[in-house]
This record gives C-alpha cells, structure tokens and sequence, in this order.
C-alpha cells in the first residue's frame, strides 16, 4: 500500500525521523491529499514507520491557503505571530471520519467515536514553521464538523520542522499539479460529452476515500 501511494506523490518533505508528502490521489474528489509519518530507523525494514496520518483538504480551501502565500499574507502573519509569541495557527483544517462510516467499514473504534484529523501550520521555535497533524477521537458537530476531542494528547502526532521556503516549496507544487490536473479535465470533458451524449457527473455524492489503517 505504502507503494501504490507513492506513485501518487508530488513532493515530499523532511524532517528529523518525520516527513510530508502530497499525493495527487485525490483530486478527483475535489480534495488535497497530505499525507504525515513519522518513523524509528532502529526498528527493522518494513515495521519503521511509527506514526501516518492522511489529511484531506478541500480544493477551493488548499487554493485559498495558496493565495494568501502568494501575496505575502502568509509570511506577514508568521513574522508577526513570531515577534508576539503568538502560537495560534497560522492555518488549520478539521477533518476525520465519522463513527457511522468507521462502522460500514468494519473499522469502529473501541471506544465508538468518530476518527478526528487535524492538520495545523504553527510558527516554530527553532525554525519558521512547524506543519502539525494529529488523529484521535472526535464527536461529529450538528453541522457534520468532525471536532477532535483528544485535547493535547492525540493518539498519532507528527510535527514537521521546516523553513518558510520548503512550506512554499510544497504547496506551490502542489497548486502546480492540481491546476495542470483541472485544466486536464476541462480539456477532456467536452470531448467525452460529444461522444456519448452523457452530462458532467455531479460532485453532490462526493465520498471521502477510504483512508488505509496502520
């Protein structure tokens, strides 16, 4: 599985014993697909990997972030939030899977709640920034927001160190290759509806992918 996702990879990211990557597996479902580890070199070969948690971002969200690192707004907050110790997130994203779809899926969670992801950009201590994702249990909101009610003791964490350079390095790839992909897409679908008469698919009963166990 760690193969096949591989395949999918756009740019990678690393940091001590942890990395992100982002994959372009996703995109079809209108979503950015992040994917954080973490791993213990003195484990044997195949059993290293310690920590994996999938974030997955909505398209319009990921380009609005991409937005503000383009006209500067990105680096202004993060000098700023440095200079007051400000250690609110620059940026967060709340995410996960609900306790119903755990079940249809045959992977419930002992204690029966929803599976919370969160993913948090920080300003660091010792570099620009920190790029934070953590799992754990999580209560669905009445608006169907999956909320992480795991406090400060996630059960996955995996806290990427790096420069302001490399955070920009990997989005703006990643908008590079979403962007190629949609125009891809434009460029494809006239050409299908010709041919068969059929209308463009509905996003409506967009499903999230099913996101592997470790």
């Amino acid at each position: 599985m760690a193969e096949e996702r591989n395949n999918y990879q756009i740019s990678r990211k690393d940091a001590k014993n942890c990395f992100v990557e982002s994959l372009y597996d996703a995109f079809e479902f209108g979503k950015i697909h992040l994917a954080f580890a973490t791993y213990d070199l003195n484990r044997p070969a195949g059993q290293r990997q310690t920590n994996n948690i999938h974030i997955y971002i909505a398209a319009d969200e990921f380009l609005e972030l991409c937005r503000k690192l383009n006209y500067g707004e990105l680096r202004y907050m993060m000098q700023n939030k440095k200079k007051s110790n400000d250690q609110t997130p620059l940026y967060e994203c709340l995410g996960g899977t609900s306790a119903e779809k755990l079940a249809k899926q045959g992977r419930s969670r002992p204690d029966g709640r929803s599976l919370s992801r969160v993913a948090k950009i920080i300003v660091g201590s010792r570099s620009d920034i920190l790029f934070v994702a953590d799992s754990g249990p999580g209560d669905v909101t009445e608006k169907g927001l999956i909320v992480p009610k795991f406090g400060s003791k996630p059960e996955n964490h995996v806290a990427v160190s790096m420069a302001f350079e490399t955070l920009s390095e990997l989005l703006l790839l990643t908008q590079a290759h979403y962007m190629a992909w949609l125009s891809a897409q434009y460029m494809a679908k006239p050409k299908q509806n010709r041919s068969t008469g059929t209308q463009p698919q509905s996003t409506q009963n967009y499903t999230e992918p099913e996101v592997p166990m470790f």
